[in-house]
């Protein structure tokens, strides 16, 4: 399974994230804050970084050019609400979500994880 990187701004959100991807095999690290994931990127090499949707835009763009920089194997998943759409354009993959958590988390983590590294 996938070594994954969950970042995100609400911390029920994340936890609520944690334990469906852990449930589905996946060793998760969560992550509050910009300087959080470059922490955990110096300790573990990630499969796939999960960028939440509470994050504002900018906020969203930050992190996902620290984990590039920090975390360069993983694949990023950009978790969006509809009314917001896509921000990180660049992601390798998009989840839309409702305001709670998508039951299908972890499927998409798996099969981003699965795919061949960009890098």
């Amino acid at each position: 399974m996938a070594t994954v990187l969950c970042t995100g701004v609400n911390p029920s959100l994340i936890m609520t994230r944690v334990m469906i991807l852990e449930r589905a095999g996946h060793k998760v690290v969560p992550a509050l804050s910009e300087q959080q994931v470059r922490d955990v990127c110096e300790g573990h090499t990630f499969d796939v970084a999960v960028i939440g949707q509470a994050i504002t835009a900018p906020e969203k763009v930050r992190i996902f050019h620290v984990v590039r920089e920090s975390c360069p194997s993983a694949r990023v998943l950009e978790l969006f609400y509809p009314p917001m759409g896509k921000i990180l354009r660049d992601a390798n993959d998009w989840l839309e979500v409702p305001t709670d958590i998508p039951a299908n988390l972890a499927e998409r983590v798996a099969e981003l994880a699965a795919r061949p590294s960009a890098g």
